[in-house]
Protein backbone atom coordinates (compact mmCIF):
# COMPACT_ATOMS: atom_id res chain seq x y z
CA UNK A 1 0.00 0.00 0.00
CA UNK A 2 1.30 3.55 -1.01
CA UNK A 3 1.30 5.85 1.99
CA UNK A 4 -0.24 9.00 1.69
CA UNK A 5 2.13 12.48 2.37
CA UNK A 6 1.42 14.09 5.18
CA UNK A 7 -2.36 13.83 5.67
CA UNK A 8 -4.35 16.56 8.13
CA UNK A 9 -6.16 14.05 9.98
CA UNK A 10 -8.55 14.86 13.03
CA UNK A 11 -9.30 12.36 15.31
CA UNK A 12 -12.25 12.58 17.82
CA UNK A 13 -12.05 10.10 21.13
CA UNK A 14 -14.90 9.92 23.87
CA UNK A 15 -14.10 8.27 26.81
CA UNK A 16 -14.81 9.84 30.79
CA UNK A 17 -11.35 7.81 32.08
CA UNK A 18 -7.95 8.98 31.26
CA UNK A 19 -6.97 5.43 32.52
CA UNK A 20 -9.66 3.31 30.27
CA UNK A 21 -9.02 0.80 27.50
CA UNK A 22 -10.55 3.83 24.83
CA UNK A 23 -7.18 5.77 26.28
CA UNK A 24 -4.98 3.31 25.37
CA UNK A 25 -6.51 2.80 21.85
CA UNK A 26 -6.66 6.42 21.48
CA UNK A 27 -2.03 6.66 22.51
CA UNK A 28 -1.81 3.81 19.65
CA UNK A 29 -4.00 5.29 17.21
CA UNK A 30 -1.76 9.08 18.02
CA UNK A 31 1.32 7.28 17.93
CA UNK A 32 0.97 5.44 14.68
CA UNK A 33 -0.15 8.41 12.87
CA UNK A 34 2.62 10.51 14.25
CA UNK A 35 4.52 11.29 10.10
CA UNK A 36 0.87 13.97 9.86
CA UNK A 37 -0.71 16.49 11.16
CA UNK A 38 -2.93 15.46 13.42
CA UNK A 39 -5.74 17.27 15.48
CA UNK A 40 -7.47 15.37 18.60
CA UNK A 41 -11.05 16.63 19.51
CA UNK A 42 -10.61 14.64 23.11
CA UNK A 43 -14.36 15.61 24.21
CA UNK A 44 -14.27 14.84 28.33
CA UNK A 45 -10.58 16.25 28.67
CA UNK A 46 -11.98 19.31 26.74
CA UNK A 47 -14.77 19.25 28.83
CA UNK A 48 -17.13 19.48 25.72
CA UNK A 49 -20.92 19.94 26.26
CA UNK A 50 -22.80 17.73 23.92
CA UNK A 51 -26.09 19.25 24.28
CA UNK A 52 -27.33 21.34 21.73
CA UNK A 53 -28.25 24.98 23.16
CA UNK A 54 -31.39 26.91 22.46
CA UNK A 55 -29.64 29.56 20.72
CA UNK A 56 -27.74 26.82 18.41
CA UNK A 57 -30.85 25.21 17.69
CA UNK A 58 -32.60 28.18 16.66
CA UNK A 59 -29.53 28.91 14.48
CA UNK A 60 -28.94 25.50 12.80
CA UNK A 61 -30.21 26.29 9.15
CA UNK A 62 -29.12 29.91 9.86
CA UNK A 63 -26.37 31.88 9.21
CA UNK A 64 -24.70 31.21 12.18
CA UNK A 65 -25.00 27.49 13.56
CA UNK A 66 -21.44 28.00 15.82
CA UNK A 67 -21.92 29.56 19.27
CA UNK A 68 -19.48 28.06 21.15
CA UNK A 69 -15.67 28.99 20.24
CA UNK A 70 -14.76 24.76 21.46
CA UNK A 71 -17.26 23.88 18.45
CA UNK A 72 -15.81 26.33 16.12
CA UNK A 73 -12.05 25.04 16.50
CA UNK A 74 -13.48 21.67 16.45
CA UNK A 75 -15.41 22.62 12.63
CA UNK A 76 -12.44 24.44 11.65
CA UNK A 77 -10.20 20.77 12.30
CA UNK A 78 -13.16 18.74 10.63
CA UNK A 79 -13.25 21.52 7.30
CA UNK A 80 -9.60 20.92 6.89
CA UNK A 81 -9.35 17.31 7.35
CA UNK A 82 -8.26 14.40 4.79
CA UNK A 83 -9.51 12.52 7.01
CA UNK A 84 -11.65 11.68 9.82
CA UNK A 85 -11.05 8.60 12.93
CA UNK A 86 -13.36 8.05 15.86
CA UNK A 87 -12.23 6.68 18.91
CA UNK A 88 -14.90 5.48 21.54
CA UNK A 89 -16.68 2.87 23.35
CA UNK A 90 -19.87 1.22 21.95
CA UNK A 91 -22.49 1.85 24.60
CA UNK A 92 -26.38 0.51 23.88
CA UNK A 93 -25.86 -0.17 20.62
CA UNK A 94 -24.27 3.18 19.40
CA UNK A 95 -22.01 6.08 20.07
CA UNK A 96 -21.70 7.29 23.37
CA UNK A 97 -23.74 10.88 23.69
CA UNK A 98 -20.25 13.00 23.92
CA UNK A 99 -20.17 11.78 20.26
CA UNK A 100 -23.25 12.18 19.26
CA UNK A 101 -23.39 15.62 20.66
CA UNK A 102 -20.26 16.54 18.75
CA UNK A 103 -21.95 15.30 15.49
CA UNK A 104 -25.04 17.67 16.14
CA UNK A 105 -23.09 20.84 17.21
CA UNK A 106 -20.04 20.21 15.10
CA UNK A 107 -21.60 18.71 11.69
CA UNK A 108 -23.95 21.51 10.89
CA UNK A 109 -24.32 23.73 7.69
CA UNK A 110 -21.37 25.04 6.43
CA UNK A 111 -19.61 22.39 7.88
CA UNK A 112 -20.83 18.99 6.91
CA UNK A 113 -23.70 20.37 4.28
CA UNK A 114 -24.92 23.20 2.37
CA UNK A 115 -28.02 23.53 0.47
CA UNK A 116 -27.91 24.55 -3.49
CA UNK A 117 -29.67 27.34 -5.21
CA UNK A 118 -32.89 24.33 -5.58
CA UNK A 119 -32.98 24.53 -1.51
CA UNK A 120 -31.25 20.90 -1.85
CA UNK A 121 -28.49 19.49 0.34
CA UNK A 122 -25.59 19.19 -0.59
CA UNK A 123 -22.62 17.47 0.89
CA UNK A 124 -19.26 19.69 2.25
CA UNK A 125 -16.91 16.92 3.50
CA UNK A 126 -15.73 16.45 0.16
CA UNK A 127 -12.52 16.77 0.93
CA UNK A 128 -12.45 13.99 3.47
CA UNK A 129 -10.61 10.89 1.73
CA UNK A 130 -10.77 8.60 4.74
CA UNK A 131 -13.33 7.56 7.72
CA UNK A 132 -12.29 5.03 10.31
CA UNK A 133 -13.81 4.01 13.74
CA UNK A 134 -11.89 2.68 16.35
CA UNK A 135 -14.49 1.10 19.11
CA UNK A 136 -14.77 -1.73 21.57
CA UNK A 137 -18.41 -3.89 21.92
CA UNK A 138 -19.72 -5.52 25.40
CA UNK A 139 -21.55 -7.72 23.10
CA UNK A 140 -20.70 -10.56 20.77
CA UNK A 141 -20.01 -9.96 16.98
CA UNK A 142 -23.38 -11.82 16.16
CA UNK A 143 -25.05 -9.48 19.40
CA UNK A 144 -24.10 -6.54 17.32
CA UNK A 145 -24.77 -7.30 14.58
CA UNK A 146 -28.39 -8.11 15.98
CA UNK A 147 -28.63 -4.67 17.42
CA UNK A 148 -27.74 -2.71 14.56
CA UNK A 149 -24.32 -1.29 15.37
CA UNK A 150 -25.44 2.24 15.58
CA UNK A 151 -22.12 3.83 15.86
CA UNK A 152 -20.60 1.59 13.07
CA UNK A 153 -23.90 3.01 10.89
CA UNK A 154 -23.91 6.76 11.66
CA UNK A 155 -20.30 7.11 10.53
CA UNK A 156 -19.59 4.59 8.05
CA UNK A 157 -22.53 5.44 6.40
CA UNK A 158 -24.32 8.25 6.89
CA UNK A 159 -21.36 10.72 7.88
CA UNK A 160 -19.64 9.36 4.44
CA UNK A 161 -22.83 10.51 2.07
CA UNK A 162 -21.78 14.00 3.53
CA UNK A 163 -18.06 12.70 2.45
CA UNK A 164 -18.39 10.93 -0.82
CA UNK A 165 -19.16 7.64 -2.13
CA UNK A 166 -14.95 7.60 -3.06
CA UNK A 167 -14.38 7.93 1.08
CA UNK A 168 -12.65 4.98 2.25
CA UNK A 169 -13.75 3.77 5.31
CA UNK A 170 -11.62 1.63 7.96
CA UNK A 171 -13.54 -0.03 10.87
CA UNK A 172 -11.92 -2.04 14.02
CA UNK A 173 -13.85 -3.31 16.78
CA UNK A 174 -12.61 -5.60 20.13
CA UNK A 175 -15.76 -7.59 21.11
CA UNK A 176 -16.73 -8.97 23.90
CA UNK A 177 -14.56 -6.61 25.79
CA UNK A 178 -15.95 -7.04 29.36
CA UNK A 179 -14.54 -10.38 29.27
CA UNK A 180 -11.28 -9.64 26.92
CA UNK A 181 -7.69 -11.06 28.35
CA UNK A 182 -4.97 -8.84 28.41
CA UNK A 183 -4.32 -10.51 25.57
CA UNK A 184 -6.87 -10.28 23.16
CA UNK A 185 -6.48 -6.33 24.25
CA UNK A 186 -3.26 -6.29 23.38
CA UNK A 187 -3.51 -8.11 19.90
CA UNK A 188 -6.16 -5.56 19.26
CA UNK A 189 -3.47 -2.91 19.84
CA UNK A 190 -1.46 -4.60 17.75
CA UNK A 191 -4.16 -4.85 14.83
CA UNK A 192 -4.83 -1.06 15.51
CA UNK A 193 -1.47 0.46 15.52
CA UNK A 194 -0.51 -2.11 12.06
CA UNK A 195 -3.15 -0.30 10.44
CA UNK A 196 -2.39 3.52 11.24
CA UNK A 197 1.01 3.03 10.54
CA UNK A 198 -0.09 2.55 6.76
CA UNK A 199 -1.59 5.53 6.52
Amino acid sequence: MVRAPGMRITVVHAHPSANSFSRALLDTVLNALSSHDVNVCDLYADEFQPALTEAEHREYLGANPIQDPLVARYADNVMAADALVFVYPTWWSGLPAAMKGWMDRVLVQGVAFGFNDKNRVVPRLGHVRRIAGVTTYGSSRLVTALGADGGRRTLARALRISAGWRTRTTWLGLHRMDTASDEDRRQFLDRVRREFETW
